[in-house]
């Protein structure tokens, strides 16, 4: 049983070594950005060894046995994305804050309401003091993070 059979269930490291041979291939710019995306997918998704094989079949060196086990780590070129509005709209770093930001801001205007319309508070916005510093921050943080974006296409 030398001979890899295309039936045989895909590792996970044989899933990784295929990703790690398609982000090559993009750095070498045989695969658009749009096909090295459906192809990473499809090497995560693979179940055999053969549609692993299937993702590589057009590309040199697309014997998977043939891989070395460890490869040298270059940086990865990062997809441009990250340059339009839409692409850091969908960025977790932006997201997870912002999404905070505005869920601790609406439990407080609520509070503050339901006091205000109970007769127990003088109707002092102190919601304010929680939203102005914190959204001040996050604007600067939302700034930084294009900033960044932008920044790390031209490497």
């Amino acid at each position: 049983m030398s001979e890899i059979s295309p039936e045989l269930r895909a590792s996970d490291s044989d899933r990784d070594r295929v990703a790690k041979l398609l982000q090559d291939h993009f750095a070498d710019g045989r695969l658009e950005n749009d096909e090295f995306s459906e192809r990473l997918e499809g090497a995560y998704q693979a179940r055999t060894r053969g549609e692993l094989e299937a993702l590589t079949e057009d590309l040199p060196e697309r014997d998977l046995a043939a891989l070395p086990k460890e490869t040298p780590q270059r940086p990865a070129q990062r997809p441009a994305h990250g340059t339009s509005a839409a692409g850091v709209a969908r960025d977790p770093a932006l997201i997870i804050p912002w999404v905070l930001w505005g869920g601790v801001n609406t439990l407080c205007f609520s509070i503050w309401l339901i006091l205000l319309l109970t007769g127990a508070s003088s109707g002092y916005p102190w919601f304010l003091w929680v939203l102005g510093p914190w959204g001040i921050v996050m604007a600067f943080i939302t700034i930084g993070v294009v900033a960044t974006r932008r920044s790390d296409v031209d490497w």
